[in-house]
């Protein structure tokens, strides 16, 4: 047995959800995958765009941090779909997630970060 995460949900366990709840999980992927794209190409503009801070490596801290916030979500956000959807399939209860703390603890560090690249 693999140690690695199931990627995808296990169609032959349990039994067919109602669609409009599979739906549901999927309309939620779509929009974590969103957030996780926005964060991901505000960090490649970051580095494109902004001029160096007063402070060496600041900017490529910053866009680095955002793609790398982006990469965790959009990773996460997989993981998330496939357990509600096999939690789904098995009448399970759906499994908590900690994408909200994680993004919300992301944008907190980004935010100082930023405040404090733009006070030096």
């Amino acid at each position: 047995m693999s140690r690695l995460p199931r990627i995808q949900p296990r169609r032959h366990v349990g039994h067919d959800p109602d669609y409009r709840f599979t739906l549901a999980n999927e309309r939620t992927f779509l929009a974590w995958i969103r957030t996780s794209l926005a964060l991901i190409a505000g960090g490649l503009a970051v580095f494109q765009f902004l001029p160096e801070f007063g402070v060496q490596g600041g900017r490529e801290t910053l866009g680095a941090s955002l793609i790398i916030l982006g990469t965790v979500l959009a990773t996460g956000s997989v993981l998330r779909w496939a357990s509600a959807e096999e939690a789904m399939r098995q009448d399970r209860p759906i499994p908590t997630t900690r994408l909200p703390i994680v993004l919300a603890a992301g944008v907190m560090i980004v935010t100082v970060m930023v405040t404090i690249l733009l006070l030096v």
